[in-house]
């Protein structure tokens, strides 16, 4: 089955869509669309599989529980090692960020 990424993009952003483009039971991959959003102020994503993250469209900045923050552009992509605490602390709010996020067992 074909399909585009760039399809049917959400009109309504008043919270940030996330869209199961694959699932199995190695891997799972998802569209995600922001506009100014970010991760829950308390509290980190400290997920079991690793993650491998695109920015398709758009800018978007992943702060880590080190401190350290990493800024994506289009075309830039991130591996996030599972159990690596992080939070989206920055998604342009002008326009429309759509990462591809991958997760894969470790």
């Amino acid at each position: 089955m074909i399909d585009n990424l760039f399809k049917s993009l959400p009109t309504d952003l008043s919270s940030e869509t996330f869209d199961e483009v694959l699932l199995n039971k190695n891997i799972r991959i998802e569209r995600i669309v922001s506009q100014g959003h970010t991760s829950p102020e308390t509290g980190w994503y400290d997920q079991e599989d690793n993650e491998w993250v695109l920015v398709l469209q758009g800018v978007g900045t992943v702060l880590f529980e080190d401190g350290r923050e990493v800024t994506l552009q289009k075309g830039d992509y991130l591996h996030i090692p599972a159990h690596a605490k992080h939070k989206v602390s920055w998604t342009d709010p002008d326009a429309q960020t759509i990462w591809l996020a991958v997760h894969y067992s470790p």
